[in-house]
């Protein structure tokens, strides 16, 4: 038996290029993991079994999906018993079930004496999401294509970042599909991910914010104000930059003091919101 953590992610921006002749969306994205995990337990067992907290159906549950596609692939004959505990929230734009199909992927690997290298990981992780791939190159990465084309970064300085999650669902497809119909409208912008990552290096706060954009906001913010209403808050409380992550509904600003941090996730009471920080190349899991 042995547990495995791993991490949510941020999008510090979030480009949609086009769409492709495969249906998905041509995405350029610069991605990071912070301090927010869910556990996943693994230990042997005759059949394929999933334990967990979280309200989740057993075949909408990517653990579930991870273990069944590796089994298949490689047609294992052994079995598991996997124990999430979830911490990152369900449907939030923070990658919690991509996190954990990875982590999944990576840990049957192990219990099941695969030898899998971490190139193959990543292309079955691309058969189950888009973002399933940043996972196995975290803690950041640069991301193209529709998700599966992952360049790893360095990550050398911690940032600290207020996450807040309203509680209201956003569907990751219908904020695609209404972004297909806005593209004409979008400013074309392919953020410069060298710049992007000096001015992180250097805690410059103010081109941070000038390069942090998320196209998904458009069509996010237009069907909930709530979005745009978090956004304006975090920065009124001291945040330097705020932005959606993925397809939403989280909001994230980013704080120069963890004091003012702290007072921020007070004041966003009654959302769920916590203080965390970006991960670097030490806390690589």
């Amino acid at each position: 038996m042995f547990t495995l953590k791993t991490p949510a992610k941020i999008n510090w921006f979030l480009s949609v290029l086009g769409k492709r002749e495969d249906g998905y969306h041509e995405i350029s994205s610069l991605m990071q993991g912070i301090s927010l995990y869910d556990e996943l337990t693994f230990e042997h067992s005759e059949g394929i079994e999933i334990r967990t907290d979280a309200d989740i159906p057993l075949e909408e549950n990517l653990v579930y999906k991870a273990a069944v596609l590796l089994k298949e692939e490689f047609s294992v004959s052994k079995g598991a018993a996997i124990t999430l505990r979830k911490e990152i929230p369900v449907s939030a734009g923070l990658g919690g079930g991509s996190s954990d199909a990875a982590c999944a992927l990576s840990g049957l690997n192990r219990l099941w004496e695969l030898g899998l290298k971490d190139e193959e990981l990543i292309k079955l992780g691309g058969m189950m999401g888009s973002d399933v791939p940043f996972f196995f190159m975290a803690p950041m990465a640069a991301v193209r294509g529709r998700g599966e084309i992952v360049t790893k970064l360095e990550a050398l300085n911690r940032h600290i970042v207020v996450i807040v999650k309203p509680a209201i669902g956003v569907s990751t497809k219908w904020a695609y599909s209404e972004i297909s119909r806005m593209l004409p409208e979008l400013t074309k912008r392919d953020n410069n991910i060298k710049l992007f990552c000096h001015a992180l290096e250097r805690q410059d706060f103010k081109s941070i914010a000038l390069m942090m954009q998320n196209d998904l906001e458009l069509p996010v913010m237009r069907e909930f104000q709530l979005i745009g209403e978090i956004k304006g808050r975090l920065l009124a409380l001291g945040a330097e930059a705020s932005l959606m992550s993925g397809s939403g509904p989280t909001v994230f600003g980013v704080f120069s003091g963890r004091k003012k941090a702290e007072e921020a996730v007070e004041a966003m009471r009654p959302y769920w919101s916590r203080v965390v920080e970006t991960l670097t190349a030490s806390d690589e899991l």
